[in-house]
């Protein structure tokens, strides 16, 4: 039992290591940041602060907006909000991923930044520990107003970009590759490896904090037997 559970939390790290590289890749490209990676941006250079604190930042705020709509949130939607933050900033900070200098070369390492974080996707929801922060926030919106997910992905999308568009963050053809390609590269990935994500059962927070109070109640329960 410890050690598949410990198997399932090494795995949702390498899945986490995978998105943090691409988008690293994806910011390297240099044709234009993906819409929340727009954001992410913006708040970086609005408060002087990294990338990956900005990530982490937007992750907590979409997290609590989770959780204020009534979206149960998993150790790997707490995990993801933080580490990702945490890997992007040290791989940037390592200079591993280089920088493109002309469009064929962005191009291409905007298409690998989609094809890891597809199967970064792969990797960390497979655990079946919580979905990511905007994926917990988009389910939620969807449970309260019946709309369309597409629909609701493609708002959240929009608002992102537009917000961190004001504050500063980069647009370029970048952006809109990645808008309309990254959707096919999962497409591709989820069908690679036949994975569903819909037929994950996920295990949230409040399942391990019920059942720590079911063992401390069978262990009351038997103290009490023995002592009568």
């Amino acid at each position: 039992m410890i050690k598949k559970v410990i198997l399932k939390f090494v795995r949702l790290i390498i899945g986490f290591v995978f998105c943090s590289l691409a988008i690293a890749f994806m910011i390297n490209a240099n044709l234009g940041l993906s819409p929340w990676d727009v954001l992410h941006q913006g708040i970086s250079n609005k408060m002087g602060i990294t990338m990956g604190s900005a990530t982490i930042i937007v992750g907590l705020v979409v997290v609590v907006i989770d959780v204020i709509l009534g979206e149960n949130v998993g150790w790997g939607t707490v995990l993801n909000m933080i580490l990702i933050g945490i890997f992007l900033d040290i791989i940037l900070f390592s200079n591993i991923i280089p920088v493109a200098d002309n469009l064929i070369v962005g191009v291409i390492m905007l298409c690998i930044g989609m094809l890891l974080m597809a199967f970064g996707m792969v990797l960390y929801i497979g655990c079946g520990l919580g979905s990511g922060p905007r994926d917990g926030m988009m389910i939620a919106i969807q449970k309260r107003t019946n709309k369309p997910v597409q629909l609701i992905r493609g708002v959240m999308e929009i608002c992102a970009l537009i917000v961190g568009y004001f504050l500063g963050g980069s647009i370029g053809i970048g952006t809109l590759i990645t808008a309309i390609g990254l959707g096919y590269f999962i497409q591709i990935i989820f069908k690679k490896f036949n994975f569903k994500s819909n037929d994950i059962t996920h295990r949230v927070i409040l399942d391990d904090i019920n059942y720590i109070k079911l063992c401390i109640s069978k262990d009351i329960d038997k103290e009490i037997e023995e002592n009568n």
